[in-house]
């Protein structure tokens, strides 16, 4: 029989007819496959996790998500009979943050770790997965891509080895420089192989959690060709002419804020997809290393059955964050549409006999939760996800979370931060530079995110909702140390110079720079427009006597004002609250 599990009641159809709802579209919220009775004892006990992450992976490059082209027969084994959560999204898309946030189970606005700040702070992670198993009975290993800036890895994992792309290569040798033996083999065999080491050297005496974190399939890019694979891959795809991107054509770009023509993601899609050439051999490759990282799970599954271990050992499967495969004519994440958020998740626990698809709105944060509840643990009052295992057995399809905060926050000069939040149904973000610039969709009717509806007067309610969801949602996932300076004020002095003053924050962070937006009106300063001066970041630990270098002042207007600062490790705290002040009809 097919049991398909809504919310509201179990309903059993037979198995063709179950097979008809998955052909049309998966109508239901979930549906099951009973293929024996679940374990009772074993899920009593501390499982082995394998939890594998991969880099760049989105959540349509896996065959169980419907690709024809993609050969993932492993991927697609543990999908068909674990859980599959088709809904699947990180809160940040790109892969420092939202590796931070499954290490400390934090969304980016609590953890504020990115690519040029400095090491996370280490109090988020005293209490990430790997530590708290470590020191609840488990061995912890890792190996690959660790992706975080952190010096205790010897405090979270018994045995590890951190390592990515070597970037002082510009060809092949950024994925072939490490070594087995004599060998000089690609990255993805030799992190399956330290899989397959680790897994040999199990004694049973102890739980382990064994965290693989792929390089694959990251295009190396300080190389030309950009993707470099396994001689075992060359012949996948060898005589298939791979159909071009959805939303290919010019218009679709043109439709971009002048921040995202002129950013990464177009740079980015020059190196890889703006000529035909270009498009085959990037996807192409791009598909062969996903393959690369599927034979690896296979010979890790196989190692598991040898030793006996695979009856008591769970596997979790993630991408980092998604990518643009040249849709819009764009390339790499970092944008909030669903190309760059989804990315396929995987539970598959064999002591767990059902199969589920879930439409659950799991997220990346989620992931350690999951472990810790697998191992029995409690998470931390601190942290901001849920553990799946209910949905995994069955005992409910519904995570109780109706909206997510998606965010995009590192302020670098080429890639516009951005923030927002999604539904089952909506999709709302803005960017952080200019909030006036909004996109709104409504994802059942347009799921491929074409028609924004942010400037269509018959939406302007939910428009408001969602910005108030929006602010509601970012506030609550703010903590101290990202508080903004206080007590702003300005100055007038006889010679006619505004002076900008504040004081530093009660966190006790230091200054290093600061950032003041001075704007001709509450609406404008509202939406992080600085239209009379935006100082841009400025390097300095100065918080009084800032002198007013914008536009000039006029007498009578009324002007507002705020600040934000970066401190010692270059994270960026969140704006200060505005003030006004108005300048006089006559000099003083």
């Amino acid at each position: 029989m097919c049991v398909s599990r809504t919310k509201e009641r179990y309903t059993i159809i037979s198995r063709s007819a179950c097979a008809l709802f998955c052909l049309f579209g998966n109508l239901l919220d979930a549906h099951a496959f009973q293929t024996g009775t679940d374990d009772q004892g074993a899920l009593e006990q501390q499982p082995n996790i394998i939890f594998i992450l991969t880099d760049d992976q989105r959540f349509d490059a896996l065959g169980h998500a419907g690709n024809a082209l993609i050969s993932t027969p492993e991927m697609d084994r543990l999908a068909a009979a674990g859980t599959y959560f088709k809904n699947a999204m990180v809160t940040t898309p790109i892969c420092a943050a939202s590796r931070a946030s499954i290490l400390t189970g934090l969304q980016e606005r609590t953890h504020n770790f990115n690519f040029q700040t400095g090491d996370i702070r280490a109090a988020y992670m005293e209490t990430s997965y790997p530590t708290l198993l470590r020191n609840h009975g488990y061995t912890t290993a890792f190996y690959g891509k660790y992706g975080v800036l952190y010096q205790g890895l010897d405090q979270q994992f018994d045995v590890f080895e951190s390592y990515d792309r070597n970037g002082a290569f510009p060809d092949r040798r950024g994925y072939y420089y490490k070594t087995l033996g004599s060998d000089t083999v690609h990255l993805t065999r030799y992190t399956g192989q330290k899989a397959l080491d680790f897994i040999n050297g199990a004694d049973g005496s102890k739980p382990f959690c064994l965290s693989l974190s792929f390089s694959a399939p990251h295009a190396h890019d300080n190389a030309r060709e950009q993707y470099f694979w396994q001689t075992e891959s060359d012949s996948l795809l060898q005589d298939i002419q791979m159909p071009g991107p959805e939303l290919g054509e010019g218009r679709y770009f043109k439709a971009q804020p002048k921040m995202v023509r002129e950013g990464f993601n177009r740079l980015r899609w020059t190196w890889r997809y703006d000529t035909p050439k270009k498009y085959q051999h990037s996807v192409k490759g791009y598909y062969r290393m996903i393959s690369g990282i599927d034979r690896e799970i296979g010979k890790i599954r196989e190692q598991l059955e040898k030793k006996g271990l695979a009856e008591n050992t769970v596997i979790i499967l993630m991408g980092d964050n998604g990518y643009f495969l040249g849709e819009r004519q764009l390339a790499g994440k970092w944008l909030l549409y669903d190309n760059s958020v989804r990315v396929p998740l995987i539970v598959y626990d064999p002591r767990v006999k059902t199969h589920y698809t879930s439409a659950a709105l799991a997220l990346n944060i989620d992931v350690p939760s999951t472990i810790l509840d697998l191992a029995g643990l409690p998470q931390p009052d601190t942290w901001h996800g849920k553990s799946l295992l209910p949905i995994v057995r069955g005992k409910t399809a519904d995570l109780e979370r109706d909206t997510v905060l998606l965010e995009h926050l590192w302020e670098f000069d080429h890639i516009p931060p951005s923030e927002g939040v999604r539904t089952h149904q909506w999709k709302y973000f803005r960017y952080v530079n200019d909030k006036s610039i909004e996109e709104l969709y409504s994802l059942k009717d347009d799921p491929r995110e074409i028609d924004n509806l942010a400037k269509n007067p018959k939406y302007a309610i939910k428009l408001r909702a969602f910005r108030e969801k929006t602010d509601a949602l970012a506030e609550a996932y703010s903590d101290a140390y990202s508080e903004g300076p206080a007590n702003l004020g300005a100055v007038l002095p006889k010679n006619g110079k505004v002076g900008y003053q504040w004081e530093l924050p009660k966190n006790g962070v230091a200054q290093t720079a600061y950032q003041l937006l001075v704007a001709s009106s509450e609406e404008k300063l509202k939406n992080n427009i600085g239209d009379v001066w935006n100082s841009g970041r400025v390097l300095s630990d100065k918080t009084t006597a800032i002198v007013h270098r914008g536009k000039t002042l006029k007498k009578g207007q009324t002007y507002f004002f705020k600040v934000r600062l970066w401190d010692g490790d270059n994270r960026l705290s969140r704006y200060s609250q505005y003030r006004s002040f108005g300048m006089p009809q006559q000099a003083p």
